[in-house]
């Protein structure tokens, strides 16, 4: 189903093995009262996470119609997904199926968005709920509604940050209208549909977008940097026109963004490739020892000074210095900086005599250095010294269309540094890592996909899933959703169904997997994951 372009169909979707969801909801099922609404809802859970499992727009719109139909036991259905980060007027729906209408009455359904019963729904944001729109005195005097003779309605709003749209059932398979059950069915499905259409949309915003760093890929030395986003080639570009020119470089933007690994990128990009690439992290040092570090220091200089110590200004003669977190630097190193930048020549620590310099100075801060200034705790002189070719690294919710690359791309490379087998990530994953908060950026996202790697490793797993990369989900209490919200309620309600399954068959693992309708290596996969072990059975008195 490609976007832009809505389907409408009149003929049944696809089955997805529903038959025992409809004979758990019918009324004359041998279920009832408590027991039989709690396996209606799992089952209807079950089939969620099934949906979840969808990577492809067109199959996950069929499966998400024919579920919502089946449980709700309409005669027709139409289901409709939009982008909601997309305020074009006019866009049509980026993905819509229906059930049993015709082309001219899904025409007249798109028509409704902004109006009529679907018009209500999304305007007000609630369910819409009525045994007959005929009957109804809210409806019954839309022309629609007169002119189509519409009875029976449940319309129910998807929402949220991401994917909208809206779910709407007309008539129903029994004498009598849609019930509050129904209601429930559809408004868990709307709740649970739109965060899975999200990720698919941002995969597909992504996917149709050109690369946007494919002409620099093409043109210069990127080394592994992965990520494709517009925000991250504008971040190269603008490093990639003073890579040849022997300037400085001042990189700012939030820590753990990757400006050490843009600095080596303009470094093997310059003149200066073939010489050295040297850093120093301004905040990594005593006060007392920066100055000696930097510019080295003469015999007897100061105490730690046995003998000639050179600096990392005379380690990077002839290639780059990368002075990280330059903001650190004291009042007295900064002066002597610039006359570095200025003079292309130093002072060691004890010396008299200048030395040439032929460095070029790449300078990286997450600090506001306009701010230090102004608070007289940076030299003006220098900052402007320095700000020559300023380059911001954009933070990571800037490019969050770039974590699903990257953190394919860090997984391979802690398995390569650890020795691990190969190990994908699951769309759960990828789904759980693009909607999680990362204040600390490619760095806090490196750390947690190698500690991912590695617990995922340890229980012989193919490929990390949510619980490898948020293993404190397994344990969460309070609070707990306000980290990952439905990724983790998932993955609770994953545990719990699995645990009472393996209860219920006596950790027969083949019954199991028959039960839950998994292949029983995943069963097995979800054991270890999820850290369970067998209780010993208790003694019998």
């Amino acid at each position: 189903m490609s976007p832009r372009s809505p389907r409408k169909t009149s003929s049944a979707p696809g089955a997805l093995g529903y038959a025992g969801l409809a004979m758990t909801t019918s009324p004359s099922g041998p279920h009832t009262g408590d027991a039989a609404r709690v396996r209606r809802e799992r089952d209807l859970f079950e089939r969620l996470l099934e949906l979840g499992n969808r990577s492809e727009p067109g199959a996950f719109v069929r499966d998400a119609l024919t579920l919502v139909v089946e449980v709700t036991r309409a005669d027709r259905g139409y289901l409709e997904i939009r982008d909601g980060r997309d305020d074009r007027d006019g866009a049509g729906p980026d993905w819509s199926l229906s059930h049993g209408f015709s082309d001219d009455e899904v025409e007249n359904l798109q028509q409704q968005i902004s109006q009529g019963i679907i018009g209500e729904a999304l305007a007000t944001g609630e369910t819409i709920l009525t045994s007959s729109a005929l009957s109804d005195e809210r409806f019954m005097a839309r022309e629609s509604v007169q002119r189509r003779q519409i009875e029976a309605v449940l319309c129910a709003p998807l929402g949220g940050s991401g994917a909208c749209g809206v779910v709407y059932l007309q008539g129903r398979r029994a004498a009598a209208g849609f019930e509050e059950r129904d209601q429930r069915a559809a408004e868990l499905f709307a709740r649970h549909v739109a965060p899975l259409a999200d990720r698919l949309l941002v995969r597909q915003r992504v996917a149709s977008q050109d690369d946007a760093t494919r002409a620099l890929r093409a043109r210069y030395d990127l080394g592994g940097l992965a990520g494709r986003s517009p925000s991250l080639a504008a971040a190269l570009e603008q490093a990639m026109l003073a890579a040849p020119l022997d300037v400085t470089v001042l990189l700012t933007g939030p820590s753990g963004t990757g400006k050490t690994e843009l600095a080596r990128i303009i470094h093997r990009n310059s003149r200066r490739a073939d010489g050295p690439f040297v850093e120093l992290n301004c905040a990594a040092l005593p006060t007392t020892l920066i100055e000696s570090e930097l510019f080295g220091a003469r015999a007897g200089a100061h105490s730690e000074a046995r003998r000639d110590q050179p600096g990392k200004v005379a380690a990077a003669q002839g290639g780059t210095l990368l002075l990280d977190e330059v903001s650190e630097l004291p009042l007295e190193a900064q002066a002597k900086l610039l006359q570095l930048l200025q003079s292309r020549s130093y002072y060691p620590l004890g010396s008299t005599t200048a030395l040439a310099a032929d460095v070029r100075v790449v300078a990286a801060s997450n600090a506001d250095l306009e701010a230090r200034v102004a608070d007289a705790g940076f030299r003006e002189d220098l900052f402007y010294r320095l700000n020559v070719l300023p380059v911001r690294m954009p933070a990571l919710v800037e490019r969050r269309g770039d974590i699903a690359v990257l953190a394919r791309a860090l997984l391979e490379r802690a398995g390569e540094r650890h020795g691990l087998p190969a190990l994908a990530l699951s769309d759960a994953a990828v789904h759980a890592l693009e909607t999680a908060e990362w204040p600390g950026n490619v760095r806090q996202l490196e750390n947690a996909v190698e500690a991912a790697a590695i617990r995922a490793a340890a229980v012989q797993a193919t490929e990390v899933a949510p619980a490898h990369v948020f293993p404190a989900a397994q344990g969460a209490g309070e609070g707990a959703d306000d980290v990952l919200g439905y990724q983790e309620a998932t993955r609770n309600f994953q545990r719990e169904l699995l645990a009472r399954t393996l209860r219920e068959t006596d950790w027969n693992v083949s019954a199991t997997a028959r039960r839950l309708g998994l292949a029983r290596s995943y069963v097995y996969e979800l054991i270890a994951s999820f850290g369970m072990k067998r209780e010993p059975e208790r003694a019998r008195d």
